[in-house]
């Protein structure tokens, strides 16, 4: 556990970006193999606005990443932070909490709030505008929603107190996991079941991208799928009945222009149609 503490320490550029890449190619590949949804699209044409939107995040990720460096150093060198100041504990119990603790604030918490404030809601739109949802989507974040996504993994290094190695670590993993949960991939369903009592499986976030309401509101989780399970929002929803976009933005054409979903945050707010259940509700 040292060892891969230390390598995501000073992981190179050049790493994460092959974990980036190699995460999207193999998923890609794989959800030619097996696609839960066979879509009629144009694979890279519908994949254009999302590496774009990609893109943009890793940038505003890069330009903010010297703040996350000062807040973690910070909070080593005073011993700050909530997993700072619990009793001493094996190194991977540290990781692990501290892993635990970042996907519940600086991931699962932004991520209800902005489906409960409406200004909110309006920026992260464009994640769920969405049509034919796979591993592209994943990243699919208007840069405003980057930047405050950000705030919240910095102030969640800051009020846990994890090092960068820990902070690191857990980027990397965020990454494949929302890769994997995005995947139009059909597992078997007791395995994806069984995978969804402890990370958020691909059935399982699927269910998060169902047009209407009270399944856009479930759901949340990056990577554990504890917080959905402790928290109250968790929902099933057969995954052959999923529809996904929004029932308020269905534009198919505006939501796959990078220029159209640009515009979309600064549209005035739009009141759900309704709500809806569908079979294996849970």
């Amino acid at each position: 556990m040292e060892a891969i503490i230390d390598y995501f320490e000073t992981i190179p550029s050049l790493h994460r970006s092959l974990i980036l890449v190699g995460g999207i190619s193999f998923f890609w590949m794989l959800e030619g193999a097996v696609p839960l949804f066979r879509f009629t699209y144009k694979k890279w044409r519908h994949a254009v606005p999302n590496l774009f939107f990609t893109l943009t995040t890793v940038l505003v990720n890069f330009i903010l990443a010297f703040l996350l460096l000062r807040t973690a150093d910070w909070t080593a060198v005073n011993d700050f932070g909530v997993i700072n100041w619990l009793p001493e504990m094996p190194l991977w119990l540290y990781v692990v909490l501290g892993t635990l603790l970042l996907d519940f604030v600086g991931a699962y918490l932004p991520h209800y709030v902005e489906h409960k404030v409406k200004p909110l809601w309006m920026v992260h739109l464009v994640h769920h505008t969405d049509h034919n949802v796979d591993t592209t989507t994943a990243n699919r974040h208007h840069p405003l929603e980057s930047v405050i996504r950000f705030g919240f993994t910095l102030a969640g290094v800051f009020i846990i107190g994890t090092p960068i190695g820990i902070v690191f670590l857990y980027q990397s993993l965020s990454l494949i996991a929302t890769q994997f949960g995005h995947a139009n991939i059909k597992l078997p369903r007791q395995v994806d079941k069984a995978l969804s009592w402890v990370i958020v499986s691909p059935d399982m976030h699927k269910v998060h991208h169902h047009y209407m309401l009270p399944y856009t509101d479930s759901n949340y989780g990056n990577i554990f799928s504890i917080w959905d399970r402790l928290l109250g929002t968790f929902m099933e929803c057969d995954r052959d009945a999923i529809v996904y976009g929004v029932d308020t933005f269905p534009d198919e054409v505006e939501n796959g222009s990078i220029g159209g979903l640009l515009k979309q945050p600064f549209h005035k707010y739009r009141k759900p149609t309704g709500t809806t259940r569908c079979k294996g509700d849970g």
